[in-house]
């Protein structure tokens, strides 16, 4: 081992990020840099100093690279001695900051679409049943084919992902975001997919661009937690949905990631479940429904799904009855 070498390299908070994250997961180039923010230029230099110096490893797993710690720095061979431990207790510690748990944050969310894939859940040697084709997006698009062909208006849509999903079922999407750069992304995402029932609008969740009743169902995935004001946000959805229309949120639970304010503009750590289910009463919605979307042992977060039915003035009056449910 060149002793001063490793030192220079160990001296730098980005590799010592990338070395913490590899020595709890093998990861690959864009997983890393999905992870700690940095270029994937960077990322992949970082690497190559930490390989050349022998403190991780490449393993090609079918089309994809992966690295992780070199079993030679766990060990303490070829010259490593005690640096494992070292390492191990600087990691420790890292872990109980901010930096850390954002880290370990992404890490967890790294997972989770990993196993979502159809490559993490086939797995015959382990008894899993192979089942060529299977994936959670087909699911998803096959159960589209049951709804009827409505007006949806993807309100705080983003970079466009889930719009142009949602494209593929609807009769027309109205897209909003306050962002002109996520407008363009979702635009560009569209054009490369061959999608055209989409209609990009700039607008603030809290003011929408869109006349009353204009749609038929209104679509808030992971954009209730950036308003200002969640309540007025929601009677915004509502005043644009038609009467007999949904609305559908899909949020965080309540959580305690600060570090989410600063790097991604949150402005609420998620929503309790009788919190959101009251927010979407207090919207005139009826017949609310919330539940647990998606949840990971480890993961900090868990996405709580809820819907509500608008109603007719006559409706209003008569009834303001919900039913929540918990799972």
């Amino acid at each position: 081992m060149d002793v001063p070498a490793v030192f220079r390299i160990l001296g730098d908070e980005g590799r010592l990020r990338i070395l913490r994250l590899l020595s709890a997961e093998r990861l690959n180039v864009s997983e890393l840099t999905s992870i700690v923010g940095l270029a994937q230029s960077g990322v992949s230099r970082h690497l190559g100093l930490l390989k050349d110096a022998g403190l991780v490893e490449e393993r090609r797993d079918g089309t994809f690279t992966f690295f992780r710690v070199a079993p030679a720095l766990q060990s303490g061979e070829n010259g490593f001695g005690a640096l494992w431990p070292v390492l191990s207790d600087a990691f420790a510690s890292a872990a109980a900051t901010p930096v850390g748990r954002a880290d370990d944050a992404r890490l967890e969310e790294v997972r989770r679409l990993r196993k979502e894939n159809f490559e993490e859940h086939a797995d015959p040697a382990g008894g899993g049943q192979l089942v060529p084709g299977r994936s959670w997006a087909a699911w998803a698009r096959a159960l589209a084919h049951l709804m009827p062909r409505v007006i949806v208006g993807d309100i705080g849509c983003g970079e466009g992902y889930l719009t142009v999903e949602t494209a593929r079922f609807a009769e027309r999407v109205i897209a909003i975001d306050r962002s002109p750069a996520m407008l363009q992304r979702g635009r560009d995402l569209a054009r490369r997919r061959g999608v055209t029932n989409i209609c990009w609008k700039r607008g603030d969740i809290e003011s929408l661009p869109l006349d009353d009743h204009s749609i038929d169902l209104a679509l808030l995935s992971q954009a209730l937690h950036h308003a200002a004001d969640p309540a007025r946000a929601l009677a915004e959805a509502v005043r644009i949905t038609r009467p007999g229309g949904r609305v559908l949120v899909l949020d965080l639970r309540r959580h305690d990631q600060r570090w989410v304010s600063e790097a991604l503009g949150d402005r609420w750590l998620g929503f309790e479940d009788d919190e959101l289910a009251g927010l979407m009463r207090n919207a005139g919605l009826t017949h609310v429904r919330v539940s647990v979307g998606a949840s990971r042992p480890r993961d900090p977060f868990t996405v709580l799904i809820a819907s509500g039915l608008t109603a007719d003035s006559k409706a209003r009056a008569r009834t303001s009855k919900s039913h929540v449910t918990h799972n």
